[in-house]
């Protein structure tokens, strides 16, 4: 067949050819037929003119045949219809081209615009199925949760919902099939086409939307082909070279839009969390001014000589909340708002549970009350609180930090200049205690209770002997200790004297030790004694702890801490009050107790062991017993009283228990030989 090769002289040659055949006729023969087949050519020139239907150009041939047109003149006529056709169907085709680039230029210009991803994609898919006159289109992209499956996005012309949770193995379909090749592919019917590998999904989804010709080509983006476009047609249909051109023209052009979009996205998310930190910062920013401008104004109120009520109704204003401003006892200095009663017992014990403060941040009491300690360096001089929500915020918190230190800076205003004369006092007071010339006792008792002090609750007497020269910052920490603690607290015989509330003489004198290992160069040795209940009785406890610190010394214990107690029988060498009962119950008074209720006899075995030079079989050889009778005691005896009893130093201590106790038992049996010998006299 003979394929016209079209142009802008197709007519005019048609009408040259015709004439041709015209003057090749007999001269003078001029026949109704020759009219009928020019007629016939005019109207088919006619409806290629006039871009008729090619359902309409074989009526002018029909009607030629029915006219008697035939031979030559009805082959001219038919090969005529068959130029204007091929002419009409090139014609048609330009058409189409100019309708595709038109329609490509314009989804250029949409894509131009800035959009979202999303938006990009839902451009690219409306475009594609509008531009091939597809039934449906999607888009296909790697899944951003899984790097082992595609995603189907932004289908256009779909009519089930199947594919909003649609995933596709990467190792699957069409659409891994196109990013293998890197290149266009198309099948006139998906389901029964085996040319690539199926999976389950998105045969599923193509069978629901009743899809068979599928056409697919890869959507570059950059160096890269991550994804693919495809278009698809509920009846089978055969693509062709051009339509595939433009897809793949579209899918070029969509990869550059999809990299812009996706760099768009990225930038509106970087802007956006910019946004946000410059938002924070601006906010954080005025609340640093704020939290600056209330400090300023608090500081003007201390510095203009506001007195503690002023300065609490000021925190109160600020906060929004109840404010109550306690001294380092735990006593009520100022208040206001309607703070929940609270003994000064509870914010005594609250200060006590907190432990010794080391930074103003607030802790949360029970009942939503917040404390903020106030200090002066090291020193604790109080503490402010304020009932408020369970959860405070940055700012709140940040405020009642400022409001501590202003606090603070009040306190000190105020207390500095009574706190060298009340230091002096504490100071002479202590000295007077420590004087052997005996004092009025109630003028002492009175003296100490104007610094709030009860002679009369047990103290422990703690010396602190620095070591290295350091004894200035030595002696400034022992005042803020004794002042936190409420004791008193003097230097004495070249050492730091302390007198402390409490029981025990050997939890005291480690806690002025590690108050004092901070500081630089050599720790102090510390030693304690103690308790005392009178005024009267802490010159003897000095006495003793100052013997506890020599023999310290004398041991090699320098740096170390202390206290009689702790000493064993040395400590009861020390002790002003040779206390043997306490020494020997303390030592093996488990042993006797328990030969007491159990009619055991642990005690004489200890004594044969330790006379038999520490020989259970010397020791059962002295009792006329086994020897595992002996080695069955020893155990029973390791299990009262330690395991570690047969050291020198616990043997040497028992050993020194079992003479004073047996020294004690002959004491007491002469006694009650005197007293029954008494009684036969006055009988």
């Amino acid at each position: 067949m003979r394929r016209w090769s079209g142009g802008p002289c197709d007519s005019a040659f048609l009408l040259r050819h015709y004439w041709r055949l015209g003057n090749e006729t007999p001269e003078g023969l001029v026949s109704q037929k020759k009219d009928e087949a020019v007629a016939a050519v005019l109207a088919l020139l006619d409806l290629l003119a006039g871009e008729g239907p090619a359902s309409r150009f074989e009526a002018p041939v029909e009607e030629a045949r029915r006219q008697g047109v035939t031979g030559a003149d009805l082959r001219m006529v038919e090969q005529v219809k068959r130029l204007a056709l091929a002419i009409q169907a090139r014609l048609e085709r330009r058409q189409q081209g100019r309708a595709a680039l038109t329609t490509l230029v314009d989804t250029v210009c949409d894509l131009v615009t800035p959009h979202t991803v999303e938006d990009t994609l839902k451009i690219i898919t409306r475009r594609a199925r509008l531009l091939l006159g597809a039934d449906v289109s999607w888009v296909i992209l790697p899944a951003a949760d899984d790097d082992r499956v595609f995603r189907l996005h932004a289908p256009d012309g779909h009519v089930t919902m199947q594919n909003t949770r649609l995933r596709l193995p990467k190792e699957a379909g069409l659409a891994a099939a196109v990013l293998a090749h890197r290149a266009p592919l198309w099948t006139s019917d998906y389901l029964t086409d085996d040319s690539f590998r199926h999976a389950d999904q998105p045969d599923q989804w193509i069978k629901a939307e009743g899809l068979h010709a599928v056409l697919a080509v890869p959507l570059s983006r950059g160096a890269g082909f991550p994804g693919s476009l495809h278009v698809a047609e509920r009846s089978v249909r055969h693509f062709s070279v051009d339509e595939i051109a433009l897809m793949n023209m579209l899918a070029e052009v969509g990869g550059v839009a999809l990299e812009r979009a996706l760099h768009l996205d990225e930038s509106r998310e970087d802007m956006s969390v910019l946004r946000e930190q410059v938002l924070r910062t601006e906010a954080e920013l005025a609340g640093a001014r704020r939290l600056a401008a209330t400090q300023g104004a608090l500081l003007d109120l201390v510095l203009g000589g506001c007195d503690p009520h002023t300065l609490v109704e000021e925190f109160h204003a600020r906060l929004g909340a109840p404010v109550l401003l306690c001294g380092p006892h735990g006593t009520a200095i100022a208040a206001a708002g309607d703070m929940p009663e609270r003994t000064q017992e509870e914010f005594i014990r609250a200060a006590k549970d907190a432990g010794i403060p080391r930074d103003l941040s607030p802790t949360l009491l029970d009942g939503g009350l917040w404390s903020v300690p106030i200090l002066a360096r090291s020193h604790y001089m109080g503490a402010l609180y304020v009932h408020a929500d369970p959860s405070l915020t940055d700012d709140t918190a940040e405020l009642l930090r400022h409001a501590a230190r202003v606090a603070a800076v009040l306190l000190f205003l105020q207390e500095g200049s009574t706190a060298v004369a009340e230091g002096q006092l504490r100071d002479e007071l202590l000295d007077d205690l420590l004087i052997s010339v005996p004092r009025p006792r109630d003028q002492l008792e009175r003296r100490a209770r104007r610094l709030g002090i009860g002679l009369d609750q047990p103290h422990v007497v703690v010396i602190a002997r620095p070591e290295g020269g350091t004894q200035a910052q030595a002696v400034t920490r022992a005042s803020s200790c004794a002042r936190r603690m409420n004791g008193l607290k003097t230097t004495h015989e070249g050492n730091i004297v302390l007198l402390l509330p409490g029981t025990d003489p050997g939890a005291a004198a480690r806690s002025v030790h590690d108050e004092l290992s901070s500081l630089p160069s050599h720790p102090a040795t510390v030693s304690g004694a103690g308790p005392v209940s009178d005024p009267g009785s802490v010159l003897h406890g000095y006495r003793e702890a100052a013997r506890c610190l020599d023999a310290m010394t004398a041991l090699g214990a320098v740096g170390t801490s202390a206290s009689t107690h702790e000493m064993g029988f040395v400590g009861l060498l020390l002790s002003d009050q040779l206390d043997a009962e306490k020494f020997i119950e303390s030592t093996i008074g488990a042993v006797l107790d328990y030969d007491e209720q159990r009619l055991t006899e642990l005690i004489r075995t200890l004594d044969a062991y330790f006379d038999t030079g520490g020989s259970p079989t010397y020791a059962a050889e002295k009792l006329h017993v086994h020897p595992n009778t002996v080695a069955r005691r020893l155990e029973r005896i390791g299990d009262l009283i330690g395991s570690d009893w047969q050291k020198p130093k616990r043997a040497l201590e028992i050993q020194l228990a079992l003479r004073m106790s047996r020294i004690r038992r002959v004491l007491k049996e002469r006694k009650g030989l005197a007293g029954n010998s008494a009684g036969d006299q006055d009988a």
